[in-house]
C-alpha cells in the first residue's frame, strides 16, 4: 500500500477533526493552493461535500477562473457546485475589506439556502500569523490578537495549525495545479507586504518557529478574550438601571471588564461595530472614572451618551431638540 505523503495526511487529519458529524459541508475554494488542498481533503473524507467559488469581478478573467474551479469540482464529485458572483461596489472599506464582506455574505447565504452544516475556509497557520502582525500594527487589543477563530457560526477553519508550505506540497503530491492570485503579491495590500517582507524578516531574525508562535498567541488570546467576554456579559446585566447603566456598578469593575461592558452597551444602542473605535470607549469610560461635569460623548451612528443622576444614559442629540 502506497504511503500517504505527510502533508496530505496532515491536512486530512485536520479536516477530519473539523468536520461535523453529518449533514452537507461546503468548501469555499478560490483555486489557490490552500483552499484546493482543503477541498481535496474534504472530498476524500466527507460523505456530503459541495463546493462554492466566489467571483469578485476584481480581476480580468475572474469569471474564467471561477468556471475552471467549478469544472474541476464537478469532475471530482463535489455536489452541489456553485459559482457565486458578487459586487463590491458601495461596500465600506478598501478593496480587501469590501471583497471580504461580499464573499462572506455570499457564502453565508449559500449555506442557509442549501442547508449546509458547515462552510470550510482554507486559512492556514501562516495566515493566522499575518493576522496577528497586522493586529499589532493597528494597536489592536486582545480581540484583534485573537486572530481568526477556528469556528464562528457556520464557518470553520480546519487548517489554522497547518503550514502554507504543506498545502502546496499536498497539491503537488495530488497532482493539483493551484491558481496563483496576483493580489497575494500586490504590494498595494498590507497583508501582501506582511507576507512578502515583514514575516520573512521576523523568521530571518528569530527563526522559523516565530510563525507557529504568532499563531499560538492568537489561540491563547482567543481563550482569554472568550473568558473576559463572558464576565463582561454578566457585568453588563448587573450594571443595568432603569434608564441606562449605573455608574457605581461600572466604577467597581476591573478596567478590562468595564471597557467591554461599555463597548457592548454602545453596540446595543446602535453604534455600528466597524466605526466604534477605542477612543469612543475611552470617552465613555471618562464619564465613569474621570467625571468632572463634561458634556455628552458622541458615538458613531448619531448616538450621544451623557452622565445623568449617577447613570450613563442615551440622550437626544442637541441638534434635533
Amino acid at each position: 500500500m502506497a504511503r500517504i505523503p505527510p502533508p496530505v495526511a496532515a491536512i486530512r487529519t485536520a479536516v477530519r477533526r473539523a468536520l461535523p458529524g453529518d449533514g452537507l459541508v461546503l468548501v469555499a475554494c478560490s483555486g489557490g493552493a490552500d483552499s484546493l488542498a482543503l477541498a481535496a481533503a474534504a472530498r476524500f473524507i466527507g460523505s456530503q461535500v459541495g463546493l462554492i467559488t466566489v467571483d469578485h469581478g476584481l480581476q480580468e478573467g475572474s469569471d474564467r477562473r471561477a468556471r475552471s474551479v467549478a469544472a474541476w469540482a464537478r469532475d471530482a464529485g463535489f455536489d452541489p457546485v456553485r459559482i457565486e458572483t458578487v459586487s463590491v461596489a458601495g461596500l465600506p472599506g478598501g478593496p480587501e475589506a469590501a471583497a471580504r464582506t461580499a464573499r462572506y455574505a455570499a457564502l453565508d447565504n449559500a449555506a442557509a439556502e442549501l442547508g449546509a452544516t458547515a462552510v470550510l475556509l482554507g486559512h492556514t497557520r501562516d495566515d493566522q500569523a499575518e493576522t496577528v502582525l497586522l493586529a499589532l500594527a493597528r494597536g489592536a487589543g486582545p480581540r484583534g490578537l485573537a486572530g481568526m477563530p477556528a469556528q464562528r457560526g457556520v464557518f470553520r477553519r480546519p487548517l489554522l495549525e497547518v503550514a502554507r508550505s504543506d498545502t502546496r506540497k499536498a497539491c503537488a503530491a495530488l497532482g493539483l495545479a493551484p491558481w496563483e492570485d496576483p493580489h497575494n503579491t500586490d504590494p498595494a495590500y498590507a497583508r501582501s507586504r506582511v507576507r512578502a517582507s515583514a514575516l520573512p524578516a521576523l523568521v530571518g531574525a528569530l527563526g522559523p518557529a516565530v510563525v507557529g508562535n504568532l499563531a499560538r498567541t492568537a489561540s491563547l488570546a482567543a481563550a482569554d478574550t472568550a473568558a473576559l467576554d463572558s464576565l463582561s456579559a454578566t457585568a453588563l446585566e448587573q450594571a443595568r438601571s432603569g434608564t441606562g447603566l449605573a455608574v457605581s456598578v461600572l466604577a467597581g469593575q476591573l478596567p478590562a471588564i468595564r471597557s467591554r461592558v461599555l463597548h457592548r452597551w454602545a453596540r446595543e444602542l446602535g453604534a455600528p461595530g466597524g466605526a466604534l473605535a477605542h477612543r469612543h470607549v475611552v470617552a465613555l469610560e471618562a464619564l465613569v472614572t474621570g467625571w468632572h461635569g463634561q458634556g455628552a460623548v458622541h458615538l458613531p451612528g448619531g448616538i450621544e451618551v451623557a452622565r445623568r443622576s449617577g447613570d450613563l444614559v442615551r440622550v437626544v442629540p442637541t441638534h434635533i431638540k
